[in-house]
């Protein structure tokens, strides 16, 4: 079986990324994020909306937040992994982290989850 996991980084993210830190500094997040098709169980479980879970990775004090379909996550072996989509959509630093979260899940209620 093919393993396949498939990152996706918001467009804006990516410029907002490399607007706040320096060239190298958003290449070592980018390569953090991009990590995840190796190992997609890394990162904070921070909650869950029908179905679709939350998590964080961490660079220092800032907070990556992506998406990812809980029960793939939670079921299959990481042998398994086929059409595993984990989308990056936010970032924030500490301070503002639990308004970034609420503002996810807000966002996923609202436009459902077809088109995670």
């Amino acid at each position: 079986m093919i393993r396949m996991v498939k990152i996706v980084i918001l467009k804006t993210l990516v410029l907002e990324i490399k607007k706040k830190f320096n060239k190298s500094e958003a290449n070592k997040i980018l390569n953090l994020m991009q990590s995840l098709e190796n190992n997609p169980n890394k990162g904070k479980l921070l909650g869950s909306v029908g179905g679709i879970i939350i998590k964080e990775l961490k660079y220092k004090n800032f907070r990556f937040y992506f998406l990812a379909d809980g029960y793939k996550l939670k079921y299959l072996d990481k042998k398994e992994f086929v059409d595993l989509l984990l989308k990056f959509v936010r970032m924030s630093d500490k301070k503002h982290q639990q308004k970034a979260i609420n503002e996810i899940k807000t966002i996923l209620l609202k436009i459902g989850f077809e088109d995670f």
